[in-house]
């Protein structure tokens, strides 16, 4: 195993919990939350991870040792934006410990690290760059009005074919969210829909 020892990464917080969005909903994951972004989406949930500086750093070992100890098959990176930091040395520790790596990204900053699975969900805030739609394994859509349906379309002409593509209501707006999706799901069935089942079952 390598001495990751000296590499440390701001986290606002780790926890257990189920994937509760896209294709591994329902599977037990391990969650890193990192600190920072630049991204701003106005409706965001954690917007107290935006400041990089707020948050304690852990070191990559640790992270690794309890990401292995919650014996949980994967470890989601999310954040905040998690590309923002150099996660070569983060997936090399968890591959060590035996552990799958998701990450959870807008796109907005060039992806660092080896990961098993890679969730882009692109914002409008701030554009995902052009080399990390290839490196999709699923595309993710926050839908917070209609608009977002065509401009989904958008970003899935650029994403590989095998890349399976999700339609999630922004949960403040669900119920309002949710009838045109289903409606638009009927008729394109390449889209799936994401429901934030975690939510629904009062986990973090």
């Amino acid at each position: 195993m390598g001495d990751w020892s000296n590499v440390h990464y701001p986290v606002m917080e780790r926890f257990m919990t189920v994937q509760g969005e896209g294709a591994h909903t329902g599977t037990s994951a391990w969650f890193i939350r990192l600190g920072g972004c630049d991204v701003g989406c106005a409706w965001c949930d954690v917007k107290e991870s935006w400041d990089v500086s707020a948050h304690p750093t852990v070191s990559c070992a640790v992270l690794a040792e309890e990401a292995k100890a919650s014996k949980a098959p994967i470890c989601v990176v999310t954040g905040g934006e998690p590309a923002m930091h150099d996660l070569g040395p983060l997936t090399e520790a968890l591959h060590a410990a035996g552990i799958q790596t998701h990450i959870e990204t807008s796109g907005a900053h060039a992806l660092t690290g080896q990961w098993d699975w890679v969730t882009l969900s692109p914002k409008r805030f701030k554009a995902a760059l052009s080399n990390v739609f290839p490196l999709a394994d699923e595309l993710k859509i926050v839908v917070v009005n209609r608009q977002d349906l065509a401009w989904g379309e958008e970003h899935a002409s650029l994403v590989r074919p095998d890349t399976v593509l999700f339609l999630q209501p922004e949960w403040d707006r669900r119920e309002r969210v949710l009838p045109y999706i289903m409606e638009y799901l009927v008729g394109h069935s390449t889209w799936r829909i994401s429901l934030q089942v975690h939510k629904y079952l009062g986990l973090p």
